[in-house]
């Protein structure tokens, strides 16, 4: 279904970086201002005064939660008594708050320099308190035109302000992924706020004065606030506001609490959103997820927490949302299982071989990832267990089906990309595969490998290369292929000896013919695990028409190939994934007299191909 969608990208003027307080002055004369209102609590009141300098014509410093309207009056009364043209406004949410309500009441120009991440400062609502109520507006008016992030203004935050306020501007791009305005640009920025921020948090609250987790901390957080100037709020907002206003909660710590919550509540409603969140929070339920974050952060988990008593949420509803919040009931969930996944991973600390080391390390990791992630449980994880453990007991020396498991998953494939096709120069790679036998029957130019098995007739004519062109002589290649139904000889036991497979050695110009029999597509063995894990899955079993080649000359990299038809079937949806364009060559219908070495009494084809290794 094609999704609909309006964006608007947000006017405000972004100054992000450290030290960037010195650039107040320059951007209040920016926005034509001469005469600032600044609001600054004395923490910050001084320093940013200081770079304002003569532009400073009144201060005020008694903002407060919530934006009560009250206290707007009495800002506004000190703003025309001082005839500002311009607020400058450092703090929090609070002190930001103010000044968007001052703007909308009279049209000043607003620069807000934020010392929390609050990320309210770039968006366009203002929320409003008058006798025990908070009302929320949107409007373009309320918008501030600059905003100057410096981190240094945040080094100083104490860490549980530091946590509540970040998990108040998670809140902003979590709602934004479900909100009915939602659109591609908005739900790129919010996910990379949620990893930033859940990147960045842990590392603050160990460190305070990090100054690189600070600024990632910070820059998230803007990301995040910038979600809402392009969505409506949701449920999550609507309560934090109802509570906040109603009971005079404070603002983050509400946020803190309830956010988990209502993810829990959403969970049904909107699961692909929260699916988002959850991947990028790299976990399998991103609700308990934020719990758990909260928790061990040592933030609010509960309403209780902050002093609401339980009969004040009758009548608020969704009841289950408001109870679980006011009880801090963990959401439902996989558990945090992060301390079990380093300690295994500690225990391979004292590995001497440093490559061994990451392998084991990083493989415990994607492991338990995996089993987190998908809530896998005991069954399934027995299921496992019992697939690879007869994988591995219908493997032989014949039958590898491991390799063949490899090959169905891609792994193969990847391996191979990451090991052989590194140069566009040389002729592409593909994957082993699970028939080939070490020491094929060697044979001479011209023969054929057929060993007299029916099928069309092909005539191969090959040239082994370098990269310049230069003739390679004496490569040895081995070459192996299944018969017309789609079965290599290793699969059927009352053959007298090998075909279908030959080692050869190129002459002096670095040629190789035979003749053989046209490849035809075939399923890969369907009597094992692998067959199972196929038809389970719904995937056919077919592999593309294809002859495997094994390239070897001294002083050159090994060549593992294979040449399919083109035309062929399933060169779109090989099974193992093998095909390459590089490697889909023509096997055209021959004319004239073959050459000697076979019997043939109908058509015939051939395959003429060069192949380039290097050093």
């Amino acid at each position: 279904m094609t999704r609909g969608f309006v964006h608007s990208p947000s006017p405000t003027r972004v100054v992000f970086g450290a030290g960037t307080v010195a650039s107040v002055a320059e951007e209040v004369r920016r926005l034509g201002g001469s005469r600032v209102l600044l609001l600054a609590r004395p923490r910050h009141a001084e320093r940013v005064a200081a770079a304002l300098g003569e532009l400073v014509v009144a201060q005020f410093d008694g903002a407060r939660m919530h934006t009560p309207v009250e206290v707007t009056a009495q800002a506004l009364d000190v703003l025309k008594s001082a005839a500002a043209d311009c607020v400058v406004a450092v703090g929090g949410g609070s002190t930001t708050g103010l000044a968007k309500a001052l703007a909308v009441r009279t049209g000043v120009p607003q620069v807000i320099l934020p010392t929390t991440y609050a990320g309210s400062e770039v968006t366009p609502v203002l929320g409003e308190t008058e006798n025990g109520r908070k009302t929320t507006r949107r409007s373009p008016d309320i918008l501030p035109e600059t905003v100057i992030y410096d981190v240094d203004l945040t080094l100083d935050l104490p860490v549980p302000t530091t946590v509540t306020s970040a998990v108040n501007a998670l809140a902003h791009a979590v709602e934004a992924l479900y909100a009915p305005e939602a659109n591609p640009v908005v739900d790129a920025v919010a996910v990379q706020a949620i990893r930033g921020i859940a990147r960045s948090l842990p590392l603050v609250a160990a460190n305070p004065s990090d100054v690189d987790a600070r600024s990632e901390l910070l820059e998230s957080a803007w990301l995040a606030g910038t979600c809402m100037t392009s969505v409506s709020m949701g449920l999550h907002h609507k309560l934090c506001h109802q509570l906040g206003g109603q009971f005079d909660l404070p603002h983050a710590e509400t946020h803190t609490v309830m956010l988990p919550q209502v993810m829990a509540y959403k969970e049904k409603e909107a699961p692909e959103a929260l699916a988002r969140v959850a991947e990028a929070l790299d976990v399998p339920d991103a609700a308990s997820a934020v719990y758990d974050l909260v928790h061990s952060l040592g933030g609010p988990t509960s309403l209780r927490e902050l002093g609401l008593p339980e009969s004040s949420l009758d009548g608020i509803e969704p009841a289950s949302v408001l109870r679980a919040a006011w009880a801090g009931t963990r959401p439902e969930g996989a558990p945090d299982l992060s301390a079990l996944t380093a300690q295994v991973i500690g225990s391979f600390d004292e590995t001497p071989d440093e490559r061994l080391k990451q392998l084991v390390t990083d493989l415990v990791r994607h492991l338990h990832h995996f089993a987190v992630h998908n809530d896998l449980t005991e069954d399934e994880w027995l299921f496992a267990i019992d697939f690879l453990t007869r994988t591995g007991q219908i493997s032989d020396d014949k039958r590898k089906e491991f390799v063949l498991l490899s090959d169905t998953l891609g792994v193969s494939s990847i391996v191979d990309a990451l090991t052989n096709s590194r140069s566009p120069l040389t002729t592409p790679s593909a994957v082993l595969g699970p028939f080939y036998v070490e020491g094929p029957p060697a044979m001479e130019q011209g023969a054929d490998i057929s060993g007299g098995l029916d099928g069309e007739p092909l005539w191969v004519t090959t040239e082994i290369t370098d990269t310049d062109g230069k003739p390679v002589p004496g490569a040895i290649v081995d070459v192996w292929q299944s018969d017309k139904d789609g079965f290599y000889d290793v699969q059927l036991p009352d053959l007298d000896g090998p075909v279908l497979r030959a080692r050869f050695v190129a002459d002096d110009q670095g040629r190789l013919e035979f003749w053989t029999i046209l490849p035809r597509e075939y399923p890969v063995p369907e009597d094992g695990p692998v067959g199972q894990m196929l038809g389970g899955t719904n995937r056919h079993p077919y592999r593309a028409p294809h002859v495997h080649f094994m390239i070897n000359a001294p002083g050159y990299h090994k060549l593992v190939t294979q040449l399919f038809v083109k035309g062929g079937q399933y060169l779109d949806s090989d099974t193992v994934f093998g095909v390459k364009q590089g490697l889909i060559v023509d096997f055209p219908k021959a004319e004239g007299e073959p050459p000697a070495g076979r019997e043939v009494t109908g058509g015939w084809r051939r395959l003429d191909y060069t192949f380039r290794i290097g050093r």
